[in-house]
Formats: C-alpha cells, structure tokens, sequence
C-alpha cells in the first residue's frame, strides 16, 4: 500500500536535504512534485488542490526553526498537513443504546461481508462479555448469508437470517431478536450493486427506517480509488454515513482515496482493513497513516499490537533478565514467542521507522524458524545454562533440529556476545557520563 507514493515523497525529500534555504524556486519544484505524487495516488484533484495551498500557505509563513534543516521543517509541513486532512484524531469506537445499531452499506465487492465479521471480531475482542449478533440483510448475493454464517461460526457469532425475500422484514426481526435476547450489538449486512443506482438507495434507507442506527458505516475499496469518493459522497448524502471503513489497505493499489474520503464527506475514517484474516481490522488513525505514507514506519499501531499480545508482567520480568544479562536459552525462547505472536518479522519489520529505505528486505521466517527449533532440541538444563554446551551437546542439537553444527555455533556466538553486550551497557554508560 501505498508504495509509489511513499517513494515519490522520499525522493522529493531527498531532493531537498542539504539545500540551506528554501527558495520560492526549489519551494515551488518541491510543491509541484507533492502534487503530482498525491494525484499519481488517485487522490480527488479538488482535495489534493486544496492540501498543496495549505502546504504552500504554511511554508511561506513559517520562519525555519534553528535546530531543523529547511528540509526538514518542510516534512513536518507536510506531515501535519496529511494528519489534519485525514481527521487530525483517532476516533473512539463506543457503542451506544442497547442495542448498539451499525448499518454497513457501500458498493458490491467493496467487501461489507467481511467486514461484517471483522466488526464483530473486533467488539469481542474490544468489549469482552458483550454479545453480537449479525444480521444478513444482503438477499441480493445468493452466497452472501452463507459466507456470512461461516465467518461467523469462525468468531462464535450468531447470524440472523429467515426465508423472507424483504431485506427489511429481515432486518426488523434481527432487531426484535437482538433486543428479547439481550445481545449488546446488532451489526447489519446489506446488499450492494456494481454501481450506484435509486433501488439500492430506496432499501437502505428503508432499513435505516427500520432498525435506527446508532452507526452507518460505509465501507470503501482502496482500489476504486476516485470512484469511492464519489460514492461515499452519494451513501453520505442519501443516509447520513457516520463513519468510513477503508478496506484493501494491504493490496498494491494507489489508495488515494484513504486521503481523500474524509475532505470530502467530512466524516471521519473509522477503521482500516489491514490483511485478509477477521482479525485484521484496527482503528483508522491518521498520524500512523500520515507516517505509513512518508515512509516513517508505524510505530503507533506496532505499540498496540504489542499492549495486545505480550503478557504484561512476563514482558517485566524478561525486561529485567535482560538488562542484568541474566538471561538464558528459555528466556531466549520466551522473547521469540511474544515476538510471534505479534505477527510475521516481514510485517513488524516494515512497521519500524525507516524500513522503507530497505526496500523490499526478505525477513527470512525460517531462519527465526531454525533458532527456535534448535533451542527446542537442547535439554531443560542446557537450556537454563545449567549444562555447558559441549561439541558432542552441539551435534545432538543440531541433529535434533535438522541443522548443522555451524548453525549451532552461530546461535551459541551470536547468543555469548549478546549477553556480552548487556553486560558490557552499564559500563558504557558511566564512560559516556565521564566524557
């Protein structure tokens, strides 16, 4: 996502390191490039117009702050910019009234379904004790209620559908149902058509009549690009969307409508698809969008991923080890499976800042794969360093693990000189102090 974009602002930034000034003719260049990178994007011509006049407004009336490089001052600009024309904030999802009501509505293939089950995915994780039921309201697709049943059976949610052929007799008993059964979230399906047309806006506002949402979410294909600013514009008018949900954020597409939704419906971008998995669903924030697209990592959601997955006090109790270097071959392991669990090294890693500048690095899986199998095949005492590991200990590992004694080797060097390094940090740091 959003890969020739980042590119583009990288090299117009790298074109302006080490200029001392910003003159109005190397400003001028660097303002031309922003806006053909952001239209190259898709963005909507009228957004990107306006974005580069508030750019061009800000870096004539800024003084260059002393302790930053022109080029830097004018990142941050552009940095700023990018957070305020995406909603500033990240947007708190609450759920109100009992139950909480979410309509999702948006073109056919934009993927509303999915998302469906995502929502509810993430309100149980999000809202733990709260009940959610679904309610398949899309009798247009003939496998819609059967997809939707399945990815609900993947999370323990329930699926209200009936035999009715009236989308809003469906959704008026989903509502019955969820208020007699005291579930906390009644999200609605509905259907979708390939194109925008008074039909498929009669029945949505139908079934808004019907159920009262709390929440009206219209559900946007990264990939459309222009055309779902437009119809976001259209839904907005029509129902009264409250928020956006952006999907196909993973895929290649140009994504410029990510950028452009909010200008132009005024309602803020709600949550972001960020893979194929129901899990894959996060809160939209703009700074950590605004970082993605200048190539600046995404620290923010990594920390959240993090706070999700490690376990607290046993991330304490590591953190500790570490810094006495006190710790062994198992606490070795225990690091690795927190750092599993938060998801593939390929995909942490361009969450760093900078790792754009990598390019496209192979984080090889299997090579974390062989460390972890050959602290699997040592015994428990070696593992806690009770046992020294010994050549004859090396080829029973190495064995065990299907690798090689040099393999073994440079885990054990790799693993000393780590320790070494801990060891050596406070030491470090008082002749930093004396310097």
């Amino acid at each position: 996502m959003f890969g020739a974009l980042t590119e583009k602002f990288q090299n117009l930034f790298a074109g302006l390191a080490g200029k001392k000034k910003l003159t109005e003719d190397n400003l001028s260049e660097a303002i031309r490039d922003v806006r053909l990178a952001l239209l190259d994007a898709d963005v909507n011509y009228a957004v990107a117009s306006q974005f580069i006049k508030r750019v061009k407004d800000k870096v004539l009336g800024e003084a260059v702050t002393k302790s930053v490089t022109p080029d830097q001052q004018f990142i941050k600009i552009v940095h700023d910019e990018l957070i305020a024309l995406m909603g500033g904030e990240e947007v708190a999802f609450e759920l109100k009234g009992t139950p909480t009501v979410i309509l999702l509505c948006g073109l056919q293939g934009s993927g509303k379904t999915t998302q469906c089950a995502k929502l509810a995915a993430y309100l149980k994780k999000t809202h733990s004790g709260k009940k959610t039921l679904i309610a398949a309201c899309d009798l247009q697709r003939p496998a819609a209620i059967e997809q939707l049943k399945r990815l609900g059976a993947s999370i323990d949610v329930p699926v209200f559908s009936t035999d009715e052929t009236d989308p809003v007799a469906v959704a008026k008993g989903a509502l019955v149902k969820a208020k007699t059964e005291g579930f906390d979230t009644l999200i609605v399906d509905t259907a979708g058509r390939l194109h925008l047309d008074d039909a498929l806006m009669l029945q949505l506002e139908q079934i808004k009549a019907a159920v009262s949402p709390h929440e009206i979410l219209f559900v946007a294909n990264a990939t459309t690009g222009q055309d779902a600013v437009k119809t976001a514009a259209e839904f907005d008018k029509r129902v009264a969307i409250t928020g956006t949900i952006l999907t196909m954020l993973d895929g290649n597409a140009r994504a410029g409508a990510a950028i452009s939704i909010r200008e132009v419906t005024q309602k803020p971008l709600k949550f972001e698809g960020i893979g194929e998995k129901v899990s894959d669903l996060q809160l939209f924030n703009p700074q950590s969008m605004a970082d993605r697209i200048l190539g600046m990592g995404d620290v923010i959601n990594l920390v959240k991923r993090a706070e999700e997955i490690v376990d607290k006090k046993e991330s304490d109790e590591l953190e500790k080890k570490f810094k006495k270097a006190a710790f062994t071959y198992e606490d070795y392991l225990k690091q690795m499976g927190m750092i599993k669990k938060m998801g593939s090294f390929k995909s942490l890693i361009k969450m760093l800042p900078g790792a754009s500048e990598i390019g496209d690095l192979d984080v090889s899986e299997k090579e974390f794969g062989k460390l972890e199998a050959m602290i699997l095949s040592m015994t428990d005492d070696e593992r806690q360093e009770k046992e020294e590991l010994t050549p004859p200990r090396r080829r029973r590992v190495a064995t065990g693990s299907g690798t090689s004694v040099d393999d073994v080797n440079r885990m054990v060097k790799g693993f000393k000189k780590l320790k070494q390094m801990m060891k050596d940090m406070p030491n470090m740091k008082k002749m930093a102090r004396g310097l």
